[in-house]
């Protein structure tokens, strides 16, 4: 999405498959890990919001890992059925120590969806609490996307930068899952 949105497809909600997949590991990994990227924006979104494309991206689930946790993290994705998949990332110098895990999920309708797991390893990430759930610092995330994360045209990025430019909370914010 680093390229400009093409707003005649504003409105395209995602399947509510890919945020139940991405919910399912999730809830399993809850207490070891920070969310980061499009999965942080959805959890500090208002509660039951719709799940436009362009708001909040669902095509993966960013996650930081203090490296005290990481075995365990590690061990809860593999007896899930994750595999640890190689990119280009794997051999960079990286403060974050990048890992990528894959599974293939099966949905009643026999059609095969891939759910993918960014894995970065640090204990300098700051956080906050949104309902329940360790997010990335508005602040820190928002500076991702220079580097680690690449939409910074979804909705939420750019009215995060808003909020916090006028000094408002972004949490719960309606502007982070509202068509522009």
């Amino acid at each position: 999405m680093k390229t400009t949105h093409n707003i005649k497809r504003y409105g395209e909600l995602w399947p509510s498959y890919r945020v139940t997949l991405g919910l399912k590991i999730l809830k399993k990994l809850k207490q070891w890990v920070i969310v980061s990227g499009g999965w942080a924006w959805h959890f500090m979104s208002e509660m039951n919001h719709k799940e436009f494309k362009h708001a909040h991206d669902h095509k993966d689930i960013d996650i930081f890992v203090n490296p005290k946790n990481v075995g365990v993290v590690m061990q809860t994705l593999l007896d899930e059925g994750f595999e640890k998949v190689w990119t280009r990332y794997d051999h960079m110098p990286s403060n974050e120590n990048f890992r990528r895990y894959e599974k293939i999920e099966w949905l009643p309708t026999g059609k095969q969806v891939r759910v993918t797991i960014d894995f970065f390893e640090s204990n300098t990430v700051e956080s906050i609490q949104v309902n329940g759930w360790n997010v990335v610092k508005p602040e820190m995330l928002l500076s991702f996307y220079n580097n680690i994360h690449s939409s910074d045209a979804c909705w939420a990025v750019k009215a995060v930068t808003k909020l916090l430019k006028t000094g408002e909370n972004p949490v719960g914010n309606p502007l982070l899952s509202k068509i522009p």
